[in-house]
């Protein structure tokens, strides 16, 4: 996540800081009054050294950072801060009027300059933040701040998807990207911030990113842009000197999104690349690719022959698909839509290829179940492509735009017709252990007639004898004013992958506790997934998520909700414009909103922050 200044042609604004608004403030807790600092770990690429450089954005910090070329010699990282034949002691005294350190890259420092960011750490008169890479061997003195209980351990985890998406927006410009676009790019990039924004970048310069009608979103369809950082992440691949594994890895990137299975591909060449973590063997035998850019890249290095030889037919792609609708469909029916893997129509979008209206449709529902609005709304735009009068799509785009708030939309997509006031149909189960029947594809009363959708409202007794399991529960739950068992629904919903279902349960709880402090772990169990459904604005979640503001973004958000430009906002507040931006960015990812439009509604929302 570190901003780098690029050819205007190819990114137009700098990256702001995005996410990681606890990390950050856990960061900057730590070099309080009495703290000693703390070491932050993570995969490669993973934005350590740009969430630390926002910690100490504004401070007074010295820096220092280790180099592979320079591990053999001398207090190499500390060169500018201490003379060149300065002892361990001397160093350290040299030191001694800093105050605040940052070391980065601390696994690549030479053994005098992790012994003295060791001392410095035991005297603890200045206070250290200290960056290291996972999957790296780290000197013994540095390893020991954090085994030694010198200092706390962060390890930071891959961004989110959510925070992906808001990062992209802030990437490219304030345009943000469509959803099946940013699940594209963060499956490809596996974390890896740096990669991410190579590819973004090669995706405008190569005019693979288009507008998407009456919208200000972007989508990328089409090749992966094999850019120098991609080559240089690949080159492993593509150097292998075995014919036979050369062979085998070209005849599995042809195949994907399908597997091949092990009787049809070489043993030993296999289990070599499986040795060097190149393919991955599942437990039925089926056989991928270990990182989802290997395909791409050796599709792109095959000449014209071998691509035509290896390459499957589009009808072999059929009975795949079918098989992912038939699981999507089990699992909806089954009351359980936790993640599942769906590559083969996710590669169909991302080739570009149209998706069957069907498919899309059943896609859309499992997005819009699990409280993945705008990933709802994707998918059914993907059908509506194919079959622009689709009433299954047209009805899943309706309740997607209409969870989200957006009811005169919905009111459009449906041509005039009722919608339910924005509430959502329960899932398939309920529908039909209520009514007898299976779910119907899109008349009125699907939208204005359903049972789940009233405890959801707050009405429960309009669901009486109507529901059962977990959805009876909560209704039960609702009825009764029982906190803690709306509470314990809501981690059934959760653990079934109901999170926006979970989320309201745990919203509904706050209003039932009488205990203060149980009302307050309902509050911020609700927010926390509430953040994860995409901008759901539903009325069991009003009012919950301004109290996650600080008071400085609260003030931004109230500015910003009311029409005012971030330069706008600047001059008011004597701030930078940047500053600005960056307060607006950390709200989003607080409060779960995509996109400025959001604002006003939130800051509309009745305060229950003293429930």
């Amino acid at each position: 996540m570190t901003t780098f200044e690029r050819d205007p042609k190819t990114l137009d604004t700098p990256w702001p800081f995005t996410g990681r608004a606890d990390e950050l403030d856990l960061v900057r807790g730590s070099l309080t009054a009495g703290r000693n600092g703390i070491v932050i770990t993570g995969p490669a690429g993973c934005g350590k050294t740009r969430l630390v450089t926002e910690a100490v954005r504004g401070g007074d910090c010295a820096r220092v950072v280790g180099t592979p070329q320079t591990r053999g010699i001398r207090f190499a990282a500390f060169a500018h801060l201490v003379p060149e034949q300065a002892s361990l002691h001397g160093a350290f005294q040299h030191l001694s009027g800093v105050r605040l350190l940052l070391v980065d890259d601390a696994h690549l420092l030479d053994d005098a300059s992790a012994a003295l960011v060791h001392q410095l750490a035991v005297h603890g008169r200045t206070r250290l933040l200290v960056v290291t890479s996972d999957g790296a061997p780290v000197p013994v003195a540095v390893s020991r701040l954090w085994t030694g209980d010198l200092l706390p351990r962060l390890t930071l985890e891959p961004l989110p998807r959510e925070e992906t998406g808001l990062l992209l927006a802030g990437g490219t410009g304030g345009d943000g990207l469509e959803p099946l676009t940013v699940k594209r790019l963060h499956r490809l990039c596996r974390g890896d911030l740096r990669l991410l924004r190579d590819l973004v970048a090669g995706a405008r310069e190569r005019g693979l990113l288009t507008r998407l009608p009456d919208s200000d979103e972007w989508e990328w369809r089409g090749p992966v842009p094999v850019t120098t950082a991609v080559r240089e992440r690949t080159a492993h691949v593509l150097d292998r000197g075995c014919p036979d594994e050369r062979e085998t890895l070209a005849r599995l990137a042809f195949a994907e999104p399908l597997p091949l299975h092990l009787d049809e591909l070489p043993l030993r060449a296999l289990e070599h690349l499986e040795a060097d973590s190149l393919v991955h063997v599942d437990d039925q035998g089926a056989v991928r690719l270990a990182h989802p850019l290997h395909g791409p890249v050796l599709r792109a290095a095959a000449g014209r022959l071998r691509a035509r030889r290896l390459s499957p037919t589009p009808d072999q792609y059929g009975p795949a698909l079918d098989a992912e609708r038939a699981e999507l469909t089990r699992r909806i029916e089954a009351a359980d839509v936790r993640a599942m893997p769906t590559p083969v129509g996710e590669w169909l979008v991302g080739e570009g290829t149209p998706v069957p209206a069907g498919y899309a449709a059943v896609r859309a529902r499992f997005a819009r179940l699990r409280g993945e609005l705008r990933e709802a709304a994707a998918w059914a735009r993907e059908g509506l492509r194919e079959r622009g009068d689709d009433p299954s799509c047209r009805l899943e785009l309706a309740l997607a735009a209409a969870q989200s708030g957006d009811t005169p939309a919905a009111h459009t997509i449906l041509g005039g017709r009722s919608h339910g006031g924005g509430a959502v149909t329960r899932p398939a189960t309920a529908r039909g252990a209520a009514d007898g029947g299976d779910e119907d594809d899109g008349d009125d009363e699907a939208l204005t007639d359903d049972a789940y959708d009233a405890v959801r409202l707050g009405a429960p007794g309009r669901a009486a004898g109507r529901l059962t399991g977990v959805f009876a529960a909560h209704a039960d739950a609702l009825d009764r004013a029982d906190g803690h068992a709306l509470d314990r629904v809501a981690g059934e919903l959760e653990e079934r992958g109901f999170l926006l279902f979970a989320a309201e349960a745990h919203a509904q709880a706050v209003r039932a506790h009488r205990d203060p402090s149980a009302a307050r772990t309902s509050r911020t169990r609700a927010v926390t997934l509430a953040r994860r459904c995409q901008g759901a604005r539903t009325p069991a979640l009003s009012g919950l998520v301004l109290g996650e503001l600080t008071a400085r973004q609260r003030q931004i958000v109230d500015l910003a909700a009311a029409g005012l430009s971030n330069r706008q906002i600047a001059e008011r507040l004597t701030l930078s414009v940047r500053t600005v931006g960056n307060h607006l960015y950390s709200a989003y990812a607080r409060l779960g909103a995509s996109d400025r439009g959001a604002l006003p509604w939130l800051v509309a929302l009745p305060d229950t922050r003293s429930a």
